[in-house]
């Protein structure tokens, strides 16, 4: 199963992308959508780069899945609704194109990666190095997407589990009817 993880930003929106088969995982590529060179410019302009660069992304590598950081409310509100537009470029790419889309909080992301949820930046691109294998740590926002990915890789396969669990007990009832007056 091939995972594209986002962690979309105005600025900056990073991406990674892993292949899972079973518990093993596979680096596939990782980088970031800059927006940087567009400030000055509107916000439409700066959406359609990420819903392009999302697009690109999505042609290029070909996932199966994709995961996305949910947005968490910042002190300045304004600052919350910009990031919300980028996300929702970024989703409307995805969805747009028939994928599957998964949505993890930062501190669902730091619990699967590092362990805990309050892990600093440092410590997942670390960990997100070293469950990949890579010879150099990554960018902060790309270590992010990877680790998104890392996220539904595990999460994806703990539900494909319960599914076939469900499945195969749907049949067999453990409930008995007791005695009727």
């Amino acid at each position: 199963m091939r995972i594209l993880g986002i962690d979309p930003g105005l600025r900056t929106t990073g991406f990674g992308v892993i292949d899972a088969e079973g518990a093993a995982l596979h680096y596939v590529a990782s980088g970031t959508i800059s927006t940087t060179q567009l400030a000055h410019q509107g916000l439409p302009q700066r959406l359609r780069v990420l819903y392009d660069g999302i697009g690109e992304v999505l042609r290029r590598y070909q996932p199966d899945h994709a995961s996305v950081e949910i947005v968490f409310v910042n002190v300045n509100p304004q600052s919350t609704l910009l990031l919300g537009q980028a996300r929702g470029a970024c989703v409307t790419a995805l969805v747009a194109r028939d994928l599957p889309v998964a949505e993890y909080t930062a501190l669902q992301m730091k619990q699967a990666v590092a362990g805990h949820g309050r892990a600093a930046k440092t410590q997942v691109q670390e960990m997100v190095r070293r469950l990949l294998n890579l010879p150099g740590t990554p960018g902060p926002d790309a270590a992010d997407a990877l680790g998104l990915a890392i996220t539904h890789a595990h999460v994806g396969q703990a539900s494909a589990r319960l599914a076939q669990a469900a499945a195969a007990t749907a049949g067999r009832s453990s409930y008995r009817a007791g005695r009727r007056r």
